[in-house]
C-alpha cells in the first residue's frame, strides 16, 4: 500500500508529551491503539474529525500535527 500524500509529526508530539503511548492517544481521541499507528506510519487517512481531536490533544492547530505532501 502507498503512502497517503501528508505526513505527521505524531509520533514526536506523543514523545514530547510525556511518552504518550499510542493506546493513550487512541484512548484521548476515541479510536483504537492500531488505528493510531497506522495514522502516524501514513497507511490510515484519519477523519478530519479525528485529526481534529488528535490535534486538540496536543494543544496543537491541524497544519502543525498533520502536513500535506502531495504534488
Amino acid at each position: 500500500m502507498a503512502r497517503l500524500p501528508f505526513d505527521n509529526d505524531i509520533k514526536t508530539l506523543r514523545f514530547l508529551s510525556g511518552e504518550m503511548t499510542q493506546g493513550d492517544l487512541g484512548d484521548k481521541v476515541g479510536v483504537t491503539r492500531q488505528t493510531i499507528a497506522a495514522i502516524e506510519q501514513g497507511k490510515y487517512s484519519p477523519s478530519l474529525e479525528v485529526a481534529f481531536r488528535i490535534a486538540r490533544v496536543f494543544g496543537k492547530p491541524l497544519e502543525e500535527v498533520f502536513r500535506w505532501a502531495g504534488d
